[in-house]
């Protein structure tokens, strides 16, 4: 499996497919990476289940919508993450970001640009979630490579809709799938591994 440094390296050169806003909303998400022994692990939240909450009760990373406070979508993935799990990206490892993806749920959601950046944490660095948080998870990177945690999910909107997920623990509901695992994609891409999950 890669080292850490050596993803370093390619985040930090790597050079993000970037989309037009265009009068899109915008939202932003950290993929926060730590060394675990002889593993690297990514941060991956549970959300907790509220009606309003078009994400509720999925697998994500930290993050939400910019603000009209925000400097820009890294400051709004760093105030969501800060809020959402109690890390402080400002004193944490920028990498670099990630390709932008669209997001593709329906109704008044249809238009979003989401814009994700990494990080690298110390392996000490506590977590505390807040009320939108359920559970906070590190799972480690190789698991996403592993065909054995490889699933299918139901749209929990459209039930003739299925898409492709991978179980990040040993609670089968917390599944990573959708926006959150081509987020994944999109970092496996640019640290040159081939995932098929």
């Amino acid at each position: 499996m890669i080292s850490l440094s050596a993803i370093k390296q390619r985040v930090r050169t790597y050079s993000p497919a970037v989309l037009e806003l265009s009068g899109n909303k915008q939202a932003a998400v950290a993929l926060v990476l730590r060394q675990q022994k002889d593993e690297v692990q990514a941060l991956f939240i549970e959300r907790a289940r509220h009606q309003a909450d078009p994400w509720s009760g999925q697998m994500a990373f930290p993050g939400g919508m910019v603000e009209s406070f925000d400097a820009d979508a890294k400051q709004a993935a760093e105030r969501e993450t800060a809020e959402e799990v109690g890390i402080d990206l400002s004193d944490a490892g920028y990498l670099g970001q990630l390709d932008d993806q669209q997001g593709r749920h329906r109704g008044h959601l249809r238009g979003i640009i989401v814009r994700g950046y990494v990080y690298n944490v110390e392996q000490s660095t506590s977590v505390q979630s807040n009320y939108e948080v359920e559970d906070i998870v590190w799972v480690p990177i190789r698991r996403f490579l592993d065909a054995r945690h490889y699933t299918h999910v139901t749209h929990p909107v459209e039930p003739d809709e299925t898409f492709p997920g991978i179980r990040v623990s040993d609670k089968e509901h917390q599944v990573v799938w959708g926006l959150t695992r081509r987020f994944v994609a999109s970092f496996f891409y640019c640290i040159n591994i081939q995932f098929d999950g």
